[in-house]
């Protein structure tokens, strides 16, 4: 069975970074991924320094070179448990059958979106069905838009898409909006659009309109979506590790959970996180996890020191 320092699930932005700093502080280091990132439909990332408009696959593969280059290793593959052992830290179980046991953890396995039930909307998403603005309104940029609403601070997400254009419409379940917020959307000429969703209106691979129950369309070139977050935090509840009462790991500002020995970076644990944040958390999580190491390595060497210690008699304390 291998033995590494960390062993980092998941190989995202987060989990490479991490695996980057880890392999150049010359610690063995594997990453472990399941070769489904979250951003695998989008065909480019935006706002990160340097990579703006780089397709997502082009950085992973970049990542995986950089970290292989010095020393880290790499295996395509899912985790299915992980395990506290007294004697290594963890034992790493991967459902291809092999099993690895590491010093330290660091998870990095992200989050899924969960959407409404609209047909149409998951075959159009990162396509002309969005859910960043930030990533992608740029490329929408005075279109005609639209926010599917009806949740919990949808209200306030529209009011941000309204920054790329003039002509946005707010679909939202009658008897849902109050005073206050219908009074802000039409304040920046926001369209109100209430019923219930049908479907898409899909001509030529393009997103043409969205179609309500009555048959009505309103004509839209992409819509943005606030999905629902939801973490893939199994292998960390699995261990134990707090949770707030949303159901997200608690870390602190190092990516450390509760559990002695265990980190989590990226979307597992920050919904908000987009790709330069998440990479910059991985960063931050090896360079304490390194920390942690050291720590242990200085214990250990001061309590093999002292074993192996045996002083000599000084001329004074020999017999006379």
């Amino acid at each position: 069975m291998s033995q590494y320092d960390v062993a980092i699930i998941g190989g995202g932005a987060a989990g490479l970074s991490a695996a980057l700093v880890l392999a150049r502080a010359r610690r063995s280091v594997l990453v472990l991924d399941s070769g489904a990132p979250r951003n695998a439909a989008a065909t480019h990332m935006h706002g990160y320094l340097s990579r703006d408009g780089l397709p997502p696959g082009e950085l992973l593969a970049a990542g995986r070179k950089e970290v292989r280059h010095y020393g880290g290793e790499i295996v395509d593959g899912t985790v299915d448990g992980l395990a506290a052992d007294a004697g290594t830290g963890f034992q790493v179980q991967v459902a291809e059958g092999q099993r690895v046991s590491a010093r330290r953890l660091l998870v990095t396995t992200g989050l899924r979106d969960e959407l409404p039930d609209v047909p149409g909307l998951r075959e159009r998403w990162a396509r002309d069905v969005l859910h960043c603005p930030y990533c992608h309104g740029h490329e929408v940029r005075d279109q005609q838009l639209g926010v599917l609403g009806g949740t919990a601070g949808a209200v306030r997400y529209a009011q941000i898409v309204r920054e790329w254009t003039e002509d946005l419409v707010y679909f939202t379940p009658p008897g849902i909006l109050t005073a206050a917020e219908r009074t802000q959307l039409t304040a920046r000429a926001v369209g109100i659009v209430e019923g219930t969703i049908e479907q898409l209106v899909i001509d030529d691979d393009h997103l043409r309109g969205v179609q309500l129950s009555d048959g009505c369309v309103v004509p839209r070139d992409a819509l943005f979506v606030p999905p629902r977050f939801v973490p893939n935090n199994d292998l960390l509840t699995g261990l134990g590790c707090d949770t707030d009462e949303h159901g997200w790991v608690t870390t602190d500002a190092t990516g450390r959970t509760s559990v002695p020995g265990v980190w989590a970076a990226g979307n597992v644990v920050d919904p908000r996180a987009q790709v330069i944040t998440a990479a910059g958390a991985g960063s931050a999580a090896a360079v304490a996890l390194n920390a942690d190491l050291v720590d242990e390595d200085v214990r250990i060497a001061v309590e093999t020191h002292g074993r192996s210690f045996r002083p000599t008699r000084t001329p004074s304390e020999e017999a006379p």
